[in-house]
């Protein structure tokens, strides 16, 4: 799941948003953000749910199974 932590940061970059910034937009927290980022562990679905919502991509493109 490296690709999410990728595709994460370069989703919050191109929209301009610390990590703190991008958290509260989901309900999360910077070190989760972090943590997802850098690859240290995954989010919950939840979660990948409310980044796909509020930012316009699937989750099939945050997991890498699309391009």
């Amino acid at each position: 799941m490296e690709v999410f932590g990728e595709r994460l940061r370069e989703l919050r970059r191109e929209r301009n948003l610390s990590m703190k910034d991008f958290a509260k937009t989901i309900d999360a927290t910077d070190a989760a953000v972090s943590n997802w980022e850098n690859n240290v562990n995954q989010p919950k679905i939840s979660y990948l749910k409310k980044i796909s919502e509020k930012y316009g991509v699937s989750t099939d493109y945050l997991l890498g199974l699309e391009n």
